[in-house]
Protein backbone atom coordinates (compact mmCIF):
# COMPACT_ATOMS: atom_id res chain seq x y z
CA UNK A 1 0.00 0.00 0.00
CA UNK A 2 1.54 3.37 -0.93
CA UNK A 3 2.01 6.34 1.34
CA UNK A 4 -1.08 8.47 0.42
CA UNK A 5 -3.38 5.10 0.25
CA UNK A 6 -1.85 4.54 4.29
CA UNK A 7 -2.53 8.17 4.87
CA UNK A 8 -6.25 7.68 3.03
CA UNK A 9 -7.00 4.96 4.78
CA UNK A 10 -6.16 6.49 8.13
CA UNK A 11 -8.81 9.46 7.57
CA UNK A 12 -11.96 9.03 9.31
CA UNK A 13 -14.91 8.47 7.17
CA UNK A 14 -15.97 12.50 7.76
CA UNK A 15 -12.81 13.73 7.65
CA UNK A 16 -13.53 16.86 6.63
CA UNK A 17 -16.42 17.70 8.27
CA UNK A 18 -16.55 19.39 11.47
CA UNK A 19 -16.41 18.43 14.64
CA UNK A 20 -19.57 18.29 17.10
CA UNK A 21 -17.21 19.28 19.94
CA UNK A 22 -16.23 22.67 17.44
CA UNK A 23 -19.61 23.61 17.29
CA UNK A 24 -20.88 22.90 20.52
CA UNK A 25 -17.70 25.06 21.75
CA UNK A 26 -18.98 27.84 19.64
CA UNK A 27 -22.56 27.54 21.09
CA UNK A 28 -21.19 27.78 24.51
CA UNK A 29 -18.89 31.03 23.37
CA UNK A 30 -22.10 32.68 22.03
CA UNK A 31 -24.58 31.98 24.61
CA UNK A 32 -21.76 33.09 27.89
CA UNK A 33 -20.76 36.58 24.68
CA UNK A 34 -17.14 35.06 25.56
CA UNK A 35 -16.07 36.51 22.39
CA UNK A 36 -12.07 35.57 23.24
CA UNK A 37 -13.12 32.09 23.05
CA UNK A 38 -14.96 32.57 19.72
CA UNK A 39 -12.19 34.40 18.55
CA UNK A 40 -9.75 31.73 19.37
CA UNK A 41 -12.02 29.19 18.03
CA UNK A 42 -12.85 30.63 14.88
CA UNK A 43 -9.10 31.70 14.04
CA UNK A 44 -7.85 28.60 12.54
CA UNK A 45 -10.50 27.82 10.19
CA UNK A 46 -11.01 28.11 6.99
CA UNK A 47 -13.92 30.51 5.04
CA UNK A 48 -15.61 26.85 4.19
CA UNK A 49 -15.54 25.68 7.33
CA UNK A 50 -17.06 28.97 8.73
CA UNK A 51 -19.75 28.71 6.09
CA UNK A 52 -20.52 25.53 7.27
CA UNK A 53 -20.83 26.49 10.99
CA UNK A 54 -23.62 29.27 10.22
CA UNK A 55 -24.88 26.36 8.34
CA UNK A 56 -25.32 24.23 11.09
CA UNK A 57 -26.19 26.74 13.94
CA UNK A 58 -30.04 28.49 14.26
CA UNK A 59 -30.89 31.98 13.24
CA UNK A 60 -30.44 33.29 16.78
CA UNK A 61 -27.24 31.80 17.44
CA UNK A 62 -25.90 33.19 13.81
CA UNK A 63 -26.61 36.43 15.09
CA UNK A 64 -25.28 36.16 18.09
CA UNK A 65 -21.85 34.73 16.14
CA UNK A 66 -21.63 38.03 14.10
CA UNK A 67 -22.31 40.27 16.66
CA UNK A 68 -19.68 38.83 19.15
CA UNK A 69 -17.14 37.59 16.57
CA UNK A 70 -14.45 41.33 16.69
CA UNK A 71 -12.51 40.54 13.89
CA UNK A 72 -15.79 40.67 11.47
CA UNK A 73 -16.63 38.52 8.69
CA UNK A 74 -14.53 37.69 5.63
CA UNK A 75 -15.90 37.93 2.37
CA UNK A 76 -14.85 34.56 1.51
CA UNK A 77 -17.08 33.15 4.20
CA UNK A 78 -19.99 35.23 2.21
CA UNK A 79 -18.77 33.48 -0.82
CA UNK A 80 -19.02 29.78 0.45
CA UNK A 81 -22.59 30.35 2.10
CA UNK A 82 -25.76 29.23 0.92
CA UNK A 83 -27.68 32.12 -1.04
CA UNK A 84 -30.63 31.94 1.21
CA UNK A 85 -28.24 32.29 4.19
CA UNK A 86 -26.42 34.60 2.31
CA UNK A 87 -29.03 37.28 2.32
CA UNK A 88 -29.79 36.51 6.04
CA UNK A 89 -26.43 37.09 7.12
CA UNK A 90 -25.89 40.44 4.70
CA UNK A 91 -29.28 41.63 6.33
CA UNK A 92 -27.01 41.35 9.66
CA UNK A 93 -24.24 43.22 9.23
CA UNK A 94 -23.36 47.15 9.67
CA UNK A 95 -22.28 48.60 6.56
CA UNK A 96 -18.67 49.17 7.65
CA UNK A 97 -18.79 45.71 8.18
CA UNK A 98 -20.21 44.56 4.63
CA UNK A 99 -17.36 47.18 3.42
CA UNK A 100 -14.79 45.06 5.01
CA UNK A 101 -16.14 41.72 4.08
CA UNK A 102 -16.69 42.88 0.09
CA UNK A 103 -13.33 45.25 -0.26
CA UNK A 104 -11.03 42.52 -1.06
CA UNK A 105 -13.38 39.83 -3.36
CA UNK A 106 -12.49 39.03 -6.94
CA UNK A 107 -15.34 41.04 -8.98
CA UNK A 108 -16.56 37.33 -9.98
CA UNK A 109 -17.08 36.83 -6.13
CA UNK A 110 -18.86 40.09 -5.80
CA UNK A 111 -21.29 39.46 -8.52
CA UNK A 112 -22.17 35.75 -7.20
CA UNK A 113 -22.89 37.60 -3.80
CA UNK A 114 -25.42 40.14 -5.47
CA UNK A 115 -27.17 38.59 -8.27
CA UNK A 116 -29.99 36.62 -6.34
CA UNK A 117 -30.19 39.55 -3.79
CA UNK A 118 -33.20 41.59 -3.92
CA UNK A 119 -32.80 45.30 -5.41
CA UNK A 120 -32.02 46.71 -2.06
CA UNK A 121 -29.71 44.47 -0.39
CA UNK A 122 -27.62 44.79 -4.32
CA UNK A 123 -27.70 48.52 -3.40
CA UNK A 124 -26.30 47.59 -0.07
CA UNK A 125 -23.40 46.15 -1.64
CA UNK A 126 -22.43 47.71 -4.59
CA UNK A 127 -22.96 51.18 -2.35
CA UNK A 128 -19.63 50.06 -0.18
CA UNK A 129 -17.37 49.34 -3.62
CA UNK A 130 -15.21 51.84 -4.87
CA UNK A 131 -16.32 53.41 -8.01
CA UNK A 132 -13.78 50.89 -10.22
CA UNK A 133 -14.88 47.85 -8.74
CA UNK A 134 -19.03 49.16 -8.75
CA UNK A 135 -18.56 49.51 -12.68
CA UNK A 136 -16.71 46.67 -13.25
CA UNK A 137 -20.02 44.47 -11.28
CA UNK A 138 -22.85 46.43 -12.64
CA UNK A 139 -21.08 45.55 -16.04
CA UNK A 140 -21.47 41.63 -15.03
CA UNK A 141 -24.87 42.22 -13.67
CA UNK A 142 -26.06 44.03 -17.25
CA UNK A 143 -24.76 40.37 -18.96
CA UNK A 144 -27.38 37.29 -19.57
CA UNK A 145 -28.10 35.36 -16.04
CA UNK A 146 -25.95 32.21 -15.60
CA UNK A 147 -23.71 33.22 -18.61
CA UNK A 148 -19.91 33.83 -18.97
CA UNK A 149 -20.38 36.92 -18.64
CA UNK A 150 -21.73 36.89 -14.98
CA UNK A 151 -18.97 33.95 -14.13
CA UNK A 152 -16.32 36.05 -15.68
CA UNK A 153 -13.67 38.20 -13.01
CA UNK A 154 -12.35 41.33 -14.29
CA UNK A 155 -8.64 40.80 -12.91
CA UNK A 156 -6.65 39.01 -14.93
CA UNK A 157 -2.69 39.44 -16.14
CA UNK A 158 -1.92 40.40 -20.01
CA UNK A 159 1.16 41.19 -22.26
CA UNK A 160 1.61 42.57 -25.34
CA UNK A 161 1.91 39.91 -28.23
CA UNK A 162 5.45 40.73 -29.20
CA UNK A 163 6.80 40.49 -25.85
CA UNK A 164 10.11 38.33 -24.42
CA UNK A 165 10.05 36.65 -20.91
CA UNK A 166 12.24 38.92 -19.73
CA UNK A 167 10.40 41.71 -20.55
CA UNK A 168 6.79 39.61 -19.07
CA UNK A 169 9.15 39.21 -15.85
CA UNK A 170 9.78 42.39 -15.09
CA UNK A 171 6.71 43.80 -15.75
CA UNK A 172 4.83 41.13 -13.54
CA UNK A 173 7.84 42.18 -10.24
CA UNK A 174 7.19 45.37 -10.99
CA UNK A 175 3.41 45.34 -11.18
CA UNK A 176 1.78 46.01 -7.36
CA UNK A 177 -1.71 45.45 -9.06
CA UNK A 178 -1.68 41.71 -9.69
CA UNK A 179 -4.28 39.12 -8.79
CA UNK A 180 -3.48 36.54 -6.35
CA UNK A 181 -3.47 33.88 -7.74
CA UNK A 182 -4.00 33.36 -11.64
CA UNK A 183 -2.14 30.41 -14.16
CA UNK A 184 -1.83 32.33 -17.46
CA UNK A 185 -0.22 35.20 -19.04
CA UNK A 186 -2.88 36.40 -21.46
CA UNK A 187 -1.39 37.88 -25.18
CA UNK A 188 -3.27 40.85 -26.76
CA UNK A 189 -2.85 42.19 -30.32
CA UNK A 190 -2.73 46.02 -30.45
CA UNK A 191 -6.68 45.61 -31.01
CA UNK A 192 -6.43 44.13 -27.75
CA UNK A 193 -8.19 40.60 -28.78
CA UNK A 194 -6.17 37.64 -27.00
CA UNK A 195 -4.38 35.71 -29.34
CA UNK A 196 -2.79 33.29 -26.41
CA UNK A 197 -1.42 32.85 -23.27
CA UNK A 198 1.53 30.90 -21.40
CA UNK A 199 1.53 29.57 -17.83
CA UNK A 200 3.96 30.48 -15.45
CA UNK A 201 5.71 27.52 -15.34
CA UNK A 202 6.76 27.77 -18.74
CA UNK A 203 7.30 31.59 -18.22
CA UNK A 204 10.30 31.15 -15.01
CA UNK A 205 11.21 28.31 -16.94
CA UNK A 206 12.52 29.75 -20.16
CA UNK A 207 15.53 31.80 -21.03
CA UNK A 208 14.68 36.02 -21.17
CA UNK A 209 15.39 36.26 -24.47
CA UNK A 210 12.58 33.37 -25.69
CA UNK A 211 9.40 34.92 -27.65
CA UNK A 212 6.62 34.52 -25.68
CA UNK A 213 4.64 33.46 -28.88
CA UNK A 214 6.99 30.22 -29.14
CA UNK A 215 5.92 29.03 -25.79
CA UNK A 216 2.33 29.57 -26.06
CA UNK A 217 0.09 26.69 -24.70
CA UNK A 218 -2.22 24.55 -26.84
CA UNK A 219 -5.11 24.30 -24.98
CA UNK A 220 -6.05 28.27 -25.70
CA UNK A 221 -9.39 28.92 -26.47
CA UNK A 222 -11.51 32.25 -25.42
CA UNK A 223 -15.16 32.11 -23.84
CA UNK A 224 -17.75 34.28 -25.71
CA UNK A 225 -19.02 36.87 -23.02
CA UNK A 226 -22.47 35.52 -23.74
CA UNK A 227 -22.33 31.83 -24.02
CA UNK A 228 -24.36 29.89 -21.18
CA UNK A 229 -22.40 29.28 -18.09
CA UNK A 230 -23.08 25.05 -18.45
CA UNK A 231 -21.40 25.43 -22.01
CA UNK A 232 -18.66 27.02 -20.39
CA UNK A 233 -18.19 24.10 -17.51
CA UNK A 234 -18.23 21.49 -20.18
CA UNK A 235 -15.31 23.11 -22.42
CA UNK A 236 -13.48 23.91 -19.02
CA UNK A 237 -13.88 19.78 -17.61
CA UNK A 238 -14.14 18.33 -21.81
CA UNK A 239 -10.75 20.51 -22.86
CA UNK A 240 -8.87 20.16 -19.18
CA UNK A 241 -8.78 23.69 -19.10
CA UNK A 242 -6.77 26.12 -16.00
CA UNK A 243 -8.36 29.01 -17.44
CA UNK A 244 -9.71 30.86 -20.33
CA UNK A 245 -10.39 34.63 -21.38
CA UNK A 246 -13.61 35.88 -22.19
CA UNK A 247 -14.19 37.68 -25.29
CA UNK A 248 -17.29 40.54 -26.17
CA UNK A 249 -18.67 40.55 -29.58
CA UNK A 250 -15.65 42.17 -31.43
CA UNK A 251 -13.54 39.84 -29.49
CA UNK A 252 -11.78 41.99 -27.29
CA UNK A 253 -10.94 40.81 -24.52
CA UNK A 254 -13.16 41.83 -21.24
CA UNK A 255 -12.08 39.32 -18.41
CA UNK A 256 -11.50 35.98 -17.63
CA UNK A 257 -12.92 32.42 -16.52
CA UNK A 258 -10.97 30.05 -14.16
CA UNK A 259 -11.40 26.62 -13.04
CA UNK A 260 -13.08 26.36 -9.77
CA UNK A 261 -15.91 28.75 -10.91
CA UNK A 262 -16.18 26.50 -13.79
CA UNK A 263 -16.10 23.52 -11.56
CA UNK A 264 -18.54 25.03 -8.72
CA UNK A 265 -21.10 25.58 -12.36
CA UNK A 266 -20.67 21.73 -12.70
CA UNK A 267 -21.46 20.84 -9.03
CA UNK A 268 -24.71 23.05 -8.99
CA UNK A 269 -25.70 21.54 -12.41
CA UNK A 270 -25.14 18.10 -10.97
CA UNK A 271 -26.91 19.20 -7.53
CA UNK A 272 -29.91 20.55 -9.37
CA UNK A 273 -30.27 17.16 -11.03
CA UNK A 274 -30.33 15.16 -8.06
CA UNK A 275 -32.58 17.54 -6.32
CA UNK A 276 -35.03 17.91 -9.37
CA UNK A 277 -35.17 14.01 -9.90
CA UNK A 278 -36.66 13.70 -6.19
CA UNK A 279 -38.83 16.42 -6.89
CA UNK A 280 -37.10 19.10 -5.04
CA UNK A 281 -36.88 22.55 -5.48
CA UNK A 282 -32.81 22.98 -7.11
CA UNK A 283 -32.44 25.77 -4.63
CA UNK A 284 -33.89 24.06 -0.97
CA UNK A 285 -31.32 23.69 1.38
CA UNK A 286 -30.97 22.62 4.87
CA UNK A 287 -31.18 25.64 6.26
CA UNK A 288 -34.46 26.48 4.73
CA UNK A 289 -37.61 27.31 6.98
CA UNK A 290 -40.35 25.27 6.77
CA UNK A 291 -42.68 27.02 4.98
CA UNK A 292 -40.50 27.52 2.18
CA UNK A 293 -39.48 23.59 2.43
CA UNK A 294 -43.27 23.06 1.72
CA UNK A 295 -43.74 25.58 -0.97
CA UNK A 296 -40.84 24.04 -2.72
CA UNK A 297 -42.21 20.36 -2.55
CA UNK A 298 -46.11 20.78 -2.76
CA UNK A 299 -46.09 21.16 -6.48
CA UNK A 300 -44.23 18.23 -7.19
CA UNK A 301 -46.31 15.77 -4.65
CA UNK A 302 -49.40 17.40 -6.16
CA UNK A 303 -48.05 15.89 -9.69
CA UNK A 304 -47.46 12.87 -7.44
CA UNK A 305 -51.05 12.38 -6.50
CA UNK A 306 -52.54 13.18 -10.18
CA UNK A 307 -50.05 10.17 -11.33
CA UNK A 308 -51.13 8.05 -8.58
CA UNK A 309 -54.83 8.55 -9.07
CA UNK A 310 -54.32 7.76 -12.54
CA UNK A 311 -52.51 4.23 -11.50
CA UNK A 312 -55.48 3.65 -9.25
CA UNK A 313 -57.95 4.03 -12.09
CA UNK A 314 -56.18 1.16 -14.08
CA UNK A 315 -56.95 -1.04 -10.45
CA UNK A 316 -60.76 0.08 -10.62
CA UNK A 317 -60.91 -1.26 -13.73
CA UNK A 318 -60.32 -5.07 -12.43
CA UNK A 319 -61.97 -4.33 -8.89
CA UNK A 320 -64.45 -7.46 -9.77
CA UNK A 321 -60.94 -9.65 -10.14
CA UNK A 322 -59.25 -8.66 -7.06
CA UNK A 323 -62.21 -9.61 -4.99
CA UNK A 324 -62.17 -13.14 -6.32
CA UNK A 325 -58.68 -13.22 -6.28
CA UNK A 326 -57.06 -11.48 -3.45
CA UNK A 327 -53.54 -12.99 -4.23
CA UNK A 328 -53.41 -10.54 -6.91
CA UNK A 329 -53.15 -7.80 -4.39
CA UNK A 330 -50.46 -8.69 -2.47
CA UNK A 331 -48.15 -9.20 -5.37
CA UNK A 332 -49.36 -6.13 -7.36
CA UNK A 333 -46.90 -3.96 -5.37
CA UNK A 334 -43.68 -5.87 -6.19
CA UNK A 335 -44.92 -5.90 -10.13
CA UNK A 336 -44.99 -1.68 -9.58
CA UNK A 337 -42.08 -1.53 -7.21
CA UNK A 338 -39.86 -3.48 -9.21
CA UNK A 339 -40.63 -1.19 -12.65
CA UNK A 340 -40.64 2.34 -10.58
CA UNK A 341 -36.84 0.95 -9.53
CA UNK A 342 -35.77 -0.11 -12.81
CA UNK A 343 -36.91 3.44 -14.45
CA UNK A 344 -35.44 4.85 -12.23
CA UNK A 345 -31.99 3.18 -12.91
CA UNK A 346 -32.53 4.30 -16.76
CA UNK A 347 -33.79 7.63 -16.06
CA UNK A 348 -30.95 8.50 -13.86
CA UNK A 349 -28.34 7.70 -16.54
CA UNK A 350 -30.23 9.03 -18.93
CA UNK A 351 -30.45 12.52 -17.43
CA UNK A 352 -26.33 12.10 -16.27
CA UNK A 353 -25.49 11.55 -19.90
CA UNK A 354 -27.76 14.04 -21.31
CA UNK A 355 -25.90 16.67 -18.75
CA UNK A 356 -22.35 15.84 -19.79
CA UNK A 357 -23.21 15.47 -23.38
CA UNK A 358 -22.23 11.61 -23.54
CA UNK A 359 -25.66 11.08 -24.69
CA UNK A 360 -25.92 12.36 -28.66
CA UNK A 361 -28.05 11.49 -31.76
CA UNK A 362 -24.63 9.32 -32.88
CA UNK A 363 -25.15 6.73 -29.87
CA UNK A 364 -28.81 7.83 -29.01
CA UNK A 365 -30.16 4.18 -30.48
CA UNK A 366 -27.66 2.23 -29.45
CA UNK A 367 -28.17 3.30 -25.68
CA UNK A 368 -31.55 2.57 -26.18
CA UNK A 369 -31.20 -1.26 -27.12
CA UNK A 370 -28.57 -1.83 -24.83
CA UNK A 371 -31.31 -0.28 -21.74
CA UNK A 372 -34.15 -2.41 -23.73
CA UNK A 373 -32.26 -5.49 -23.77
CA UNK A 374 -30.80 -5.29 -20.27
CA UNK A 375 -34.38 -4.35 -19.08
CA UNK A 376 -35.46 -7.86 -20.78
CA UNK A 377 -32.41 -9.59 -19.02
CA UNK A 378 -33.48 -8.53 -15.53
CA UNK A 379 -36.92 -9.28 -16.63
CA UNK A 380 -36.29 -12.92 -17.67
CA UNK A 381 -34.37 -13.23 -14.23
CA UNK A 382 -36.76 -11.54 -11.70
CA UNK A 383 -39.54 -13.35 -14.11
CA UNK A 384 -37.92 -17.02 -13.05
CA UNK A 385 -37.90 -15.94 -9.51
CA UNK A 386 -41.50 -14.28 -8.67
CA UNK A 387 -42.67 -17.14 -11.08
CA UNK A 388 -41.13 -20.02 -8.22
CA UNK A 389 -42.53 -17.59 -5.14
CA UNK A 390 -45.91 -17.21 -7.18
CA UNK A 391 -46.17 -21.15 -7.31
CA UNK A 392 -45.11 -22.01 -3.87
CA UNK A 393 -47.04 -19.22 -1.91
CA UNK A 394 -49.86 -19.89 -3.13
CA UNK A 395 -49.68 -23.12 -5.24
CA UNK A 396 -50.84 -21.94 -8.05
CA UNK A 397 -48.54 -22.22 -11.36
CA UNK A 398 -50.70 -19.78 -13.73
CA UNK A 399 -50.79 -16.75 -10.88
CA UNK A 400 -46.60 -18.06 -10.77
CA UNK A 401 -46.59 -17.49 -15.10
CA UNK A 402 -48.68 -14.31 -14.78
CA UNK A 403 -46.55 -12.67 -12.43
CA UNK A 404 -43.82 -13.72 -14.51
CA UNK A 405 -44.83 -12.54 -17.79
CA UNK A 406 -45.78 -8.89 -16.13
CA UNK A 407 -42.44 -8.87 -14.64
CA UNK A 408 -40.82 -8.67 -17.99
CA UNK A 409 -42.95 -6.84 -19.93
CA UNK A 410 -42.77 -3.94 -17.14
CA UNK A 411 -38.93 -4.54 -16.66
CA UNK A 412 -38.52 -3.96 -20.50
CA UNK A 413 -41.01 -1.13 -20.80
CA UNK A 414 -39.52 0.52 -17.11
CA UNK A 415 -35.82 0.70 -19.15
CA UNK A 416 -37.34 2.17 -22.92
CA UNK A 417 -39.64 4.76 -20.13
CA UNK A 418 -36.24 6.15 -18.44
CA UNK A 419 -34.00 6.55 -21.07
CA UNK A 420 -36.98 7.91 -23.90
CA UNK A 421 -38.55 10.09 -21.64
CA UNK A 422 -35.98 12.21 -20.63
CA UNK A 423 -34.38 12.47 -24.56
CA UNK A 424 -38.02 13.41 -25.91
CA UNK A 425 -38.20 15.99 -22.87
CA UNK A 426 -34.70 17.58 -23.40
CA UNK A 427 -35.80 17.46 -27.37
CA UNK A 428 -38.80 19.67 -26.04
CA UNK A 429 -36.40 22.10 -24.24
CA UNK A 430 -37.57 20.67 -21.23
CA UNK A 431 -35.02 20.11 -18.12
CA UNK A 432 -35.33 15.99 -18.37
CA UNK A 433 -34.28 15.98 -14.62
CA UNK A 434 -37.34 18.52 -13.71
CA UNK A 435 -39.85 16.46 -15.34
CA UNK A 436 -38.92 13.37 -16.10
CA UNK A 437 -39.40 10.93 -12.71
CA UNK A 438 -43.25 11.70 -12.73
CA UNK A 439 -43.60 10.84 -16.29
CA UNK A 440 -41.63 7.42 -15.31
CA UNK A 441 -43.78 6.38 -12.39
CA UNK A 442 -46.73 6.97 -14.07
CA UNK A 443 -45.34 5.01 -17.07
CA UNK A 444 -44.17 1.89 -15.01
CA UNK A 445 -47.29 2.19 -12.78
CA UNK A 446 -50.10 1.94 -15.25
CA UNK A 447 -48.30 -0.67 -17.71
CA UNK A 448 -47.17 -2.83 -14.58
CA UNK A 449 -50.88 -3.04 -12.83
CA UNK A 450 -52.63 -2.91 -16.37
CA UNK A 451 -50.24 -6.20 -17.47
CA UNK A 452 -50.02 -7.94 -14.16
CA UNK A 453 -54.22 -7.93 -14.01
CA UNK A 454 -54.68 -7.99 -17.48
CA UNK A 455 -53.10 -11.47 -17.38
CA UNK A 456 -54.43 -12.78 -14.47
CA UNK A 457 -58.02 -11.70 -16.47
CA UNK A 458 -57.29 -13.84 -19.32
CA UNK A 459 -55.89 -16.58 -17.53
CA UNK A 460 -57.24 -16.73 -13.92
CA UNK A 461 -60.82 -16.56 -14.79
Amino acid sequence: MSEEQVQAAELPEDAYALERSLVEDVRAAVDTMDARALDVLLEPLHPADIADLLEQIGADERRGLLELWSTGLDGEVLSELEEGLREEVIQTLTPQALTEAVRDLYSDDVVDLVEDLEQAEQDKILDVLDDGDRAAVEQALSYPEFSAGRLMQRELVVAPEDWNVGQTIDFLRGDHGLPEQFYHVILVSPAYHPVGYVTLGKLLGSPRETALKAILEDSFRTIPVTQAEEDVAYAFNQYHLISAPVVDEDERLVGVITIDDAMAVLDEEAEEDILRLAGVGADESISDRTLETVRQRFPWLAVNLVTAILASLVIAQFEDLLAQVVALAVLMPIVASMGGNAGTQSLTVAVRALATRDLTGSNLWRVVRREAVAGLINGLIFAVVMGVIGVVWFGTPVLGAVIAAAMVINLVVAALAGILIPIVLDKLGVDPALASGAFVTTVTDVVGFFAFLGLAAAYLI
